[in-house]
Formats: structure tokens, C-alpha cells, sequence
């Protein structure tokens, strides 16, 4: 199983980004998916999230309307637009596949990618 995600830089305030993760060794179709950041000194915060159908996407408050999951099953590819930009969205930003779902947007996660840095800054 490995998860590569692709697509960060440096972006002005207000700026997109789309940001993928090539998935192989497993059906992405087949898992629920997350998108997770880190930003600089802070501990890790989940943004994003789409179930196994693709169906159904969630989105932390912070990222909700500026946000958007999405994922390509024929390029077992997920995917995050990322429009209107913030500093504070200045992070390194993780794909994750979920291995256990605990409850509502708890999830143990049981493979991560490599992160893939994005800054915003004027």
C-alpha cells in the first residue's frame, strides 16, 4: 500500500491549489479517505473526509465552503481543491486511508503519506 500526494507550493491569500494522492496497492473505491494537515508547531487537524461509496463528503468548519474532496476511481486518485486560501491554511497536508472508523469523523487511520507542503503568504 503507498499514498503519494502531490500538488502543494506557495499560493497568495486567496489563491487554489489542487492537491492529489496517487493511491496503489489497494482499491481507493473501497475505503473510506481523509484528507489531514499539520501546520508549523501544531498538532494534526483533519480537514476533509469522502466514504467508501464517494457518496457522502465532510468537511471540517474551518475548510467547509472552500473545500472540496473528491476522488477519480479510474486513476485510484483522491483529490482537494482548495480555493480562496488563508494564511492559516499553511500546513502540511496528509492523505490518509482509514483502517477503523470509531464513531462520526473518528477514524484510526492505518496508512499515510508522505505530506505535501503548502504555504500561503503574500
Amino acid at each position: 500500500v503507498q499514498l503519494v500526494e502531490s500538488g502543494g507550493g506557495l499560493v497568495q491569500p486567496g489563491g487554489s491549489l489542487r492537491l492529489s494522492c496517487a493511491a496503489s496497492g489497494f482499491t481507493l473505491s473501497s475505503y473510506y479517505m481523509s484528507w489531514v494537515r499539520q501546520a508549523p508547531g501544531k498538532g494534526l487537524e483533519w480537514d476533509s473526509d469522502i466514504n467508501s461509496g464517494g457518496g457522502s463528503t465532510y468537511y471540517a468548519d474551518s475548510v467547509k465552503g472552500r473545500f472540496t474532496i473528491s476522488r477519480d476511481n479510474a486513476k485510484n486518485t483522491l483529490y482537494l481543491q482548495m480555493n480562496s486560501l488563508k494564511p492559516e491554511d499553511t500546513a502540511l497536508y496528509y492523505c490518509a486511508r482509514v483502517g477503523d472508523r470509531l464513531g462520526p469523523r473518528e477514524y484510526e487511520y492505518d496508512y499515510w503519506g508522505q505530506g505535501t507542503q503548502v504555504t500561503v503568504a503574500s
